[in-house]
């Protein structure tokens, strides 16, 4: 993978985790209505907190692939930490390949299966609200490709390292 294409990712990643990000605002908006017309006024909405469900579910999953870009993702850093960089990037290969990228490829796959049967079925909560949920779960598909391919672009770039180190930092 060509150096621009890694920075095009980063790029997409990194925008897509700032407007995640941004969601937290309507939430705050939505909670804050909610607890207004439910204490203040005895009226509660229909739809409150389903709205805050929604929109707390498409900041996270919007935020794992930029998390990811950032090294932000749950580690050992007690072991990780005292390896030489090019060890620390073997780590990253063995992990990524064994354990985060079968999974992650069936998340995404199976979430775009999600996605589109629930497309098929012009899918609605069972609630009395009753919104659409297939945009929520076509969402869903594309935090989880997003995030497969930023652990891509990790897993060429600890390749890169482990290839490219210097001899002095292989001990």
């Amino acid at each position: 993978m060509s150096n621009s294409v890694s920075n095009g990712i980063n790029y997409i990643n990194e925008k897509v985790g700032q407007l995640g990000a941004l969601m937290i605002l309507p939430m705050v908006a939505v909670v804050v209505y909610e607890v207004i017309m439910r204490y203040i006024f005895t009226a509660p909405t229909s739809w409150g907190f389903e709205t805050t469900t929604f929109i707390y579910g498409i900041h996270y999953i919007l935020g794992m692939s930029y998390t990811q870009l950032h090294n932000g993702h749950v580690s050992i850093d007690i072991f990780e930490a005292r390896l030489a960089t090019r060890k620390r990037a073997i780590l990253g290969v063995i992990t990524n390949l064994v354990i985060f990228f079968p999974t992650f490829a069936c998340m995404t796959i199976f979430s775009w299966r999600y996605a589109l049967d629930s497309w098929k079925n012009w899918e609605h909560q069972s609630t009395s609200w009753g919104p659409p949920i297939y945009p929520f779960k076509t969402i869903m598909a594309i935090g989880f490709s997003l995030l497969f391919i930023q652990m891509i672009t990790k897993l060429i770039q600890d390749w890169k390292t482990i290839t490219t180190k210097p001899e002095e930092e292989l001990s």
